[in-house]
């Protein structure tokens, strides 16, 4: 079952993974999915369109949020 969800933006881990975070609109919990796996990172966690939690990243943010959705 999907839910309705906001993009709140982009980060691109140290281990080269791209994650997502959303918002889901009717419970406000925040979600972050594994876009695009990188090249090098060496985590079984850290898999492409699957959800991880924000607590445990594997690794340090490199940059931070890229793009932010507005605040309509």
């Amino acid at each position: 079952m999907s839910s309705l969800v906001r993009l709140l933006g982009f980060t691109t881990l140290g281990c080269g993974c791209v994650i997502g975070k959303y918002r889901e609109v009717i419970s406000s919990r925040e979600v972050t999915y594994v876009e695009e796996k990188g090249k090098a990172c060496g985590s079984h966690g850290h898999r492409r369109n699957h959800t991880i939690a924000a607590d445990r990243f594997g690794a340090t943010p490199s940059i931070g949020l890229a793009s932010k959705a507005s605040a309509s």
